[in-house]
């Protein structure tokens, strides 16, 4: 590093570097510091190449080809070629299916032997901290909506609650791949202002309010096929199991976002408290007269517990998220 005049420096960059990533003499660069102190330099491209992947998925049938386009998805390319000696129907099938859960492809091309996506998400759109804060939103309401159509018998709500677990399963592949895209360089709207490590415990977040999201899924199942009317004692108390879980989650978003471990171990132990609510519930539960009751309500109650079990998961990522920011 050299310094001219009284306040500028002058450093080299690797010649090996610069021309791998196409920097000429002329080119731009942007520097963008880093909430830890680091500089990205960073080649300003007009017009960004296209990334494109192709997928051959001959005789590839079921989950294995659906696993297949998630992969692809997650890689982050502009255009997913999908090829096939001949295109089954229920390979198109799959593949329009995975458009409609996916947020960004589209399909541009369809003949005999191909299926051509182009992702149309735009990444200066992208948040990763608003599509956290999405998923949790979801979550939370499926779980209340979940709880209401199972103490009304409220088919259409609880048939609601089901089909909005795909819009929280589209979220969490996103955040997936915005966090891939990230530690490959890709520049976001919030890298400047989110360090690799919230990055990291946002992506780690996600798992668990997608697992939320399908244990509240899973009772609006159970609310789907039980008629049994639940006493207004047990159905009061299931109603409080849930609402004290639903605050668990919140305010563990709330900790996590921002980086309060005070109030994220004050989640931890209301966590474990309220375990020995429900293990009291489960108790009436057992005394209820209808066999398939017990079982469904079961399930219920092991659906609420689960749910305070990642409320617990995310407070603990924010402590680690507290402990990081407070070392920056």
């Amino acid at each position: 590093m050299q310094q001219t005049g009284g306040s500028t420096y002058i450093i080299s960059l690797p010649k090996q570097w610069a021309d791998k990533v196409g920097i000429r003499t002329g080119s731009r660069l942007s520097l963008s510091p880093q909430p830890d102190g680091k500089l990205v330099i960073d080649p300003i491209q007009d017009t960004p190449p296209i990334k494109k992947t192709q997928l051959d998925v001959t005789d590839r049938m079921g989950d294995i080809l659906i696993r297949d386009i998630i992969a692809a998805y997650l890689v982050g390319a502009d255009i997913l070629e999908i090829k096939s000696e001949r295109m089954l129907a229920e390979q198109k099938n799959i593949i329009r299916e995975m458009c409609y859960k996916l947020i960004g492809p589209e399909i541009i091309e369809e003949t005999g032997k191909k299926v051509v996506i182009k992702d149309l998400l735009n990444p200066n759109e992208i948040s990763i901290k608003k599509s956290v804060r999405r998923m949790f939103l979801l979550s939370n309401s499926m779980q209340k909506d979940a709880i209401r159509a199972l103490k009304t018998n409220d088919k259409d709500l609880a048939l609601d609650v089901i089909q909005r677990d795909d819009d929280v399963d589209r979220l969490f592949l996103l955040t997936s791949k915005q966090f891939r895209a990230v530690l490959k360089g890709t520049k976001l709207p919030d890298t400047s202002e989110t360090s690799i490590d919230e990055y990291h415990d946002l992506r780690m977040a996600a798992g668990p309010l997608e697992r939320i999201a399908d244990h509240a899924q899973k009772i609006a199942n159970m609310a789907m096929h039980m008629d049994y009317m639940i006493p207004d004692n047990i159905m009061g108390m299931i109603e409080k199991a849930t609402e004290a879980t639903r605050q668990i989650v919140e305010d563990a978003i709330e900790s996590l976002y921002n980086h309060d471990a005070e109030l994220a171990n004050e989640v931890i132990e209301r966590e474990h408290a309220l375990k020995l609510k429900i293990n009291k519930l489960d108790q009436y539960i057992l005394k209820i007269e209808s066999n398939e009751a017990i079982v469904a309500l079961g399930i219920v109650m092991d659906s609420i517990e689960r749910t305070g079990d990642y409320g617990a998961n995310i407070a603990e990522i924010a402590i680690n998220s507290a402990m990081a920011a407070s070392h920056e």
